[in-house]
């Protein structure tokens, strides 16, 4: 260790004798200050979006705060150490509740031929500008039409009995209704209006999303061509959207595996059960 007040050897001598050059000895390492204070603003900056963007990722962040020269990589780095996420609702929506009873998937190898004969509901998340909202659409498998839909801001279930009751008031009685094992579906309200009118409970097996396959390529659907182009801001804004899309997906749209016609011709064009049951 070089001592600079050393009565005998000069600083030269000493780096000399410690193999180390003068310039070494006389480096000093420029403070990090800077650095940390620039990382310290971008935090400030990142967590004042997540207040009121919570489920930005770190790309739509680094979007958002590229005045302040920050990259994708900083700030996915910034937050990561600081344990900054985005708020995502998880893939499991709709979550058995305990003890609940359970009932079987009355659909494998069925044969599905008439209007009413099976109708199915399930929920998906749509984003808004400061949360989420959750959607509830019932839709008859014969044809693909939707039936009825509802929106909340909870995952509680009478918006799913609200849906329910409206389809039922429209159109008829099915003879089978399907759902996944979720507590919304599973509650004794919205069992007890199937139950009122007869209908027959089926059931997803736990964890097996193709069971209920056309609700769920009707949500792809409906993201692709709607949600994530229109990018709704509001409540209001969404009931509207989604109001004018399910008019155009059931009169308009046409359907490669309906032989290209639309829900509501192949709905309209045979008896449902309902009817033939009044007709036998």
């Amino acid at each position: 260790m070089v001592e600079p007040e050393h009565p005998e050897l000069s600083i030269r001598r000493q780096c000399a004798l410690l193999g180390i050059s003068r310039g070494t000895y006389y480096y000093e390492p420029k403070s990090d200050q800077g650095q940390e204070d620039r990382e310290l603003a971008l935090l400030m900056e990142i967590l004042a979006v997540l207040r009121e963007r919570p489920f930005y990722g770190y790309r739509k962040i680094a979007y958002a705060v590229q005045h302040l020269g920050a990259t994708r990589k900083q700030v996915r780095r910034i937050m990561h150490r600081a344990g900054l996420k985005a708020l995502y609702p998880g893939k499991n929506l709709s979550k058995p509740k305990q003890g609940a009873k359970k009932y079987p998937y009355l659909l494998n190898d069925k044969a599905i031929w008439l209007p009413n004969q099976v109708w199915a509901a399930d929920i998906t998340y749509v984003k808004l500008e400061h949360g989420y909202v959750y959607l509830v659409m019932i839709i008859d498998l014969y044809s693909r039409k939707i039936l009825s839909w509802s929106i909340s801001n909870t995952m509680d279930a009478p918006f799913c009995i609200s849906a329910l009751e409206e389809a039922i008031a429209r159109f008829g009685i099915p003879a089978i209704f399907n759902t996944d094992q979720g507590s919304q579906f599973t509650s004794e309200g919205f069992l007890g209006v199937l139950e009122h009118y007869g209908i027959q409970i089926s059931m997803d097996a736990k964890n097996r999303a193709l069971d209920n396959i056309y609700i769920e390529r009707f949500w792809r659907t409906l993201k692709y061509e709607d949600i994530y182009l229109k990018d709704y801001n509001d409540l209001k804004e969404l009931r509207e959207g989604i109001s004018r899309y399910v008019h155009f997906y059931n009169s308009e749209r046409f359907h490669q595996s309906l032989g290209y016609v639309t829900p509501d011709s192949i709905y309209a064009s045979k008896f449902s059960v309902g009817e033939q049951e009044k007709a036998a």
